[in-house]
């Protein structure tokens, strides 16, 4: 009798374990879409909505509005925020939608949102300060600034194949070599309080080619790019960022999401299955610690375009700065990478139908949150859209940066 007591206090141990384990992963596939979410609570949205404008007296402020009013019906999110910047200055900014659904709180022009991978170019911000200062060799190995990396295989890597993502790193998929760290991407609730802490949620994994021989995106590139950073800088990452670039562009709203003071200007951040699903739910509940330079930044439009107009003003990116980081990156057989990925950011020539608009840009996904930051240096201009849900299909979310940005341009 006591084995058998023994037996199925072991199978209940085993299967609670089991659960506990099992749980992130599965809350990670619901989120994805992969498997039905656990007893779900839809939240509807009211059929009207709020309409928040900054810089009204600007003759496209209500057709801007307009159109951000437009496109958060199409692509069903909560809310909508925009900002456009022309020669250094913002020039219009505004939000439709809402904040917060359930305390009915309006989405305003201060309300800010998690970038994901628009952390990228505000990372190689610092990067092409370094660069210009002549303190970082893009060329040179990362073991000259850090020698001592917790994987062998980095040492030749080199600073220019983790900002163009040549470098051979896996992706968050790809890291079945640390599968313990893997573990934790799924779970995405573990604080780490140093760049190099964080490094144990892939240190462990072979790289998956000779350095700068393939393109392959990944944001690990960017968060072992932020050990090099404060190796540099002789400070912490955060704390590089901070005093370098968020301090003297003034902006004041982008940050870690945690350490703000003041979180009732953040977003919630929602799920609907990409937007086909009629409600909202709350979005899953995360910590982007491990993945803070890649994909972990919150902002508003207005402090991006701070960030984008910063790289059209040579007191503070020198043009030829600027050419080195546009330039898209070759690999070592001579060919460019498929994606034109350049340092930090992606060049692009878009024909909207109305004219070739060349420019700067990167995008961002995050949980319950999108982002997209243009540059478009023959106008001097800079766009930055945000929503807090995800759209199955970025560019369906990412589009109407192209009519905004023309909706300024002769004005």
């Amino acid at each position: 009798m006591r084995n058998v007591s023994y037996q199925k206090i072991a199978l209940l141990a085993f299967t609670l374990a089991f659960i506990w384990l099992a749980w992130p992963i599965y809350q990670f596939l619901a989120y994805e879409g992969k498997v039905p979410m656990w007893f779900p609570t839809d939240i509807a949205a009211p059929d009207t909505y709020p309409q928040t404008t900054a810089f009204s007296t600007h003759p496209q402020s209500s057709a801007a509005l307009q159109l951000l009013a437009q496109h958060r019906e199409k692509i069903h999110a909560p809310a909508i925020s925009a900002a456009v910047a022309v020669d250094g200055k913002i020039v219009w900014a505004g939000a439709v939608g809402w904040q917060n659904i359930e305390h009915q709180k309006p989405a305003t022009a201060r309300t800010q949102f998690r970038i994901g991978s628009s952390s990228k170019p505000v990372t190689a911000t610092l990067l092409a300060k370094l660069f210009q200062e002549r303190k970082i060799d893009l060329d040179k190995p990362i073991s000259f600034y850090v020698p001592n990396l917790p994987n062998a295989q980095w040492n030749t890597i080199t600073p220019r194949q983790l900002a163009s993502h040549s470098s051979g790193l896996p992706d968050y998929l790809d890291n079945y070599g640390d599968l313990w760290g893997m573990y934790f991407l799924f779970k995405l609730d573990k604080r780490y309080t140093s760049v190099r802490e964080s490094l144990e949620v892939f240190d462990d994994t072979a790289l998956l080619f000779e350095p700068g021989s393939q393109f392959h995106y990944t944001s690990f590139n960017t968060v072992l790019q932020s050990l090099v950073l404060e190796a540099v800088a002789g400070e912490p990452f955060l704390k590089a960022m901070r005093r370098r670039i968020f301090k003297p562009l003034e902006m004041n709203s982008t940050g870690v999401e945690y350490e703000f003071s003041q979180p009732d200007s953040l977003a919630t951040f929602y799920w609907n299955d990409g937007g086909k699903y009629p409600a909202f739910r709350l979005g899953q509940t995360v910590d982007l610690s491990h993945r803070l330079a890649g994909g972990g930044f919150i902002s508003t439009p207005s402090d991006m375009v701070k960030l984008g107009s910063a790289w059209l003003d040579e007191k503070f990116i020198a043009a030829q700065t600027r050419q080195v980081f546009w330039q898209p990156q070759k690999l070592t057989d001579g060919s460019v990478n498929p994606q034109k990925y350049a340092l930090g950011w992606r060049w692009a020539e878009y024909d909207d139908g109305k004219g070739i608009i060349k420019n700067a840009n990167h995008g961002g996904v995050s949980r319950g949150s999108q982002s997209w930051l243009m540059v478009i240096p023959e106008q001097k201009m800079v766009v930055s859209i945000m929503i807090n849900a995800n759209v199955e299909e970025f560019w369906n979310f990412g589009q109407v940066s192209m009519p905004l940005a023309r909706l300024f341009f002769e004005h």
